[in-house]
């Protein structure tokens, strides 16, 4: 059955999505949904795609999702014989691996997402930088980042001593953000600027950034 993904390059969900497809060697159809021209607030992308007029979409035959984190899951489990393995078996070290998704979807992308929306997006958008807020952020950004440093003295890896979803589902904000002068609290941890540079130069991850200069 053929795999298909609806989505938006430069879209940190759908890069999101991406990621793990190009990480368990999977052939899929990209589908472009143009968000300048509204296409995901169509009422047919809404009856059929995602209600919530928003990418990626995952197609798998008759199966469709929406909300980038369960289509990796998704991908990891259904495909689980394919590529890299993302997830674990064993259920103590899946715990693990699950919290710290959590922690990526509940704390990490809110704060980055937001320092990435006022250095980068902005300024992209013609709109003023707001300093307040990037230093607010900024300052929760810091213990955020020691808790990080301290679990990555522990394992190589979020999840353990190798590559899950947990470190997958930060690529999209991780890439955008390194790029500011946020990095330097990145380069600052040794252990989190080596697990940075790790994940960032995977060659899955490699071939969706380079959909950006394309």
């Amino acid at each position: 059955m053929a795999l298909k993904v609806h989505g938006t390059v430069g879209s940190p969900a759908t890069f999101r999505a991406l990621a793990a497809l190009y990480e368990k060697d999977l052939d899929f159809e990209f589908i472009p949904v143009n968000l300048s021209a509204k296409e995901h607030k169509s009422p047919q992308f809404l009856a059929h795609n995602n209600p919530f007029g928003q990418v990626p979409v995952f197609e798998h035959g008759d199966l469709k999702l929406f909300e980038s984190r369960a289509i990796t899951k998704y991908v990891a489990e259904a495909f689980a014989d394919k590529g890299t393995s993302l997830i674990h078996k064993d259920p103590k070290k899946s715990a693990i691996q699950t919290v710290w998704t959590e922690v990526e979807a509940q704390k990490f992308d809110p704060t980055v997402a937001k320092l990435g929306w006022e250095i980068v997006l902005k300024p992209m958008f013609g709109m003023t930088t707001d300093e307040a807020v990037v230093a607010e952020f900024e300052k929760k950004l810091e213990p955020l980042l020691d808790v990080y440093e301290k679990r990555l003295t522990e394992s190589k890896y979020l999840g353990g001593d190798s590559f899950t979803l947990a470190d997958l589902h930060h690529l999209p904000t991780l890439q955008g953000i390194m790029g500011t002068k946020v990095k330097s609290q990145f380069d600052a941890r040794p252990h989190v600027s080596a697990w940075a540079s790790d994940i960032l130069s995977r060659p899955a991850w490699v071939k969706v950034a380079s959909m950006l200069t394309k």
